[in-house]
């Protein structure tokens, strides 16, 4: 491998041309892999990438480092896989006849198992799991912003070079590498159970959170998943200001309590939204089912009921149909105090 090692990022959306613009903003040698809409955009606008934090760099792409051929991942060192989760294997496919044996795949997808998924696909290759726990907006086309807290992380492995590390870290994204990437996988998804709350309401961030009404429905679904958890045996790591197991109970606090002692939480650019809210202004279906979705399934090999969650995806479903429009705090906590009592 060079000593600058090559990067490809493979579904370069919103979180692909984030990551894709702060690499090469740090001398990273990068190529994007995306859509046909996202190539024609950057041929006559830049590429902007920007954070809460003041992060602010634009970028002109060139067509080697915007493309939508997908042997463009041939020579990569290190791929990015920022695909939706219903998507990964139809991007392993795709992959997989330009990849050289031993190149690191990084799965940056939401949910539990992609990187599971992924592996039979590319068994010469190293794929492993990693995590983005911060939320990006496209603000403007090209304009891809960082609203929200957190360090990347992904699964330690030999394969993984410190010269791989020393590009993110020159970007100004360090690349945490951790022993136990389920339970990181785990407790991010605890947090990403307020992604349907989120695109249920209709509202920022910011502005959700500070409402009890939706922390109350967050704390709902984050005590049935900490449950099935410890059912599981599944163990959580600290990703937020407090252990996994008392966010809900700060999530249940009263507004003015909350706001004292939950700032790093509401440390959120006001116009944040989450990647389902956005989903669901696009007409696309949603990753709920690789969100409350894996709580229900990891529910169903247990033998236990998850109604909260359960409650969620049927709730998302309807509003993917269009037939469920932005709900209140207390209603959405009415509709899900309603499927407990029924389970």
């Amino acid at each position: 491998m060079a000593q600058t090692p090559r990067i490809a990022i493979f579904g370069a959306g919103s979180i692909g041309c984030y990551l894709g613009g702060r690499l090469l903003a740090g001398g990273a040698d990068v190529v994007m892999i995306g859509r046909d809409r996202l190539a024609t955009l950057f041929q006559t606008h830049p590429l902007r990438v920007s954070d809460y934090q003041g992060v602010d760099s634009t970028l002109t792409l060139s067509p080697e480092h915007y493309t939508t051929d997908p042997a463009a991942v041939a020579g990569a060192d290190l791929v990015l896989l920022t695909v939706k989760s219903a998507a990964t294997e139809e991007a392993g496919q795709a992959m997989a006849p330009y990849l050289a044996p031993g190149t690191v795949i990084i799965s940056l997808q939401n949910g539990i198992s992609n990187a599971e998924r992924l592996a039979p696909l590319l068994p010469e290759q190293a794929v492993l799991p990693g995590m983005v726990p911060f939320n990006v907006l496209q603000r403007s086309p090209g304009h891809f912003h960082h609203g929200t807290e957190g360090e990347l992380m992904a699964a330690q492995h030999p394969a993984i070079t410190p010269a791989m590390v020393d590009a993110f870290a020159r970007a100004g994204l360090p690349l945490s590498l951790q022993p136990d990437m389920r339970a990181v996988l785990w407790s991010k998804l605890l947090l990403n159970l307020n992604n349907p709350i989120n695109a249920l309401s209709g509202l920022p961030l910011k502005a959700e959170l500070s409402q009890r009404a939706y922390r109350l429905c967050l704390a709902r679904a984050q005590r049935e998943t900490l449950a099935l958890l410890r059912a599981a045996d599944i163990p959580t790591v600290k990703l937020a200001a407090v252990p996994m197991p008392l966010i809900p109970l700060v999530m249940s606090l009263p507004d003015w309590l909350f706001q004292r002692l939950a700032q790093a939480m509401l440390s959120i650019d006001p116009l944040a939204r989450s990647s389902m809210w956005e989903d669901l202004q696009a007409g696309r279906r949603t990753e709920v089912d690789w969100i409350n979705g894996e709580v229900v399934q990891l529910a169903r090999r247990l033998g236990r009921p998850a109604p909260v969650n359960q409650c969620l995806v049927d709730l998302v479903r309807q509003a993917e149909a269009g037939t469920l429009k932005n709900l209140s705090g207390e209603d959405l906590l009415t509709n899900l105090n309603a499927a407990s009592r029924k389970a």
